[in-house]
């Protein structure tokens, strides 16, 4: 099991743990081109969003960036 933004994530059966982060993003809503990612605390860079993997007990923090003026 994984939480992320503080919720546990198990959707359908589906465990995301052993998968990437760029795999878990597939399967959301997420603009991948305006967020940020963070993993136990660490941001992850986007280039290495299809290496890093997910283990049982993360916790991702998604954050959407949004224009205004």
């Amino acid at each position: 099991m994984i939480k992320v933004n503080g919720i546990d994530v198990d959707t359908d059966g589906k465990s995301f743990v052993g998968k990437s982060v760029a795999e878990y993003l597939s399967t959301t809503n997420f603009d991948c081109k305006r967020i940020a990612v963070e993993r136990n605390g660490d941001i992850v860079p986007k280039a290495k969003y299809t290496e890093t993997l997910l283990a049982d007990g993360d916790s991702l923090e998604v954050v959407s960036f949004v224009g205004g003026g």
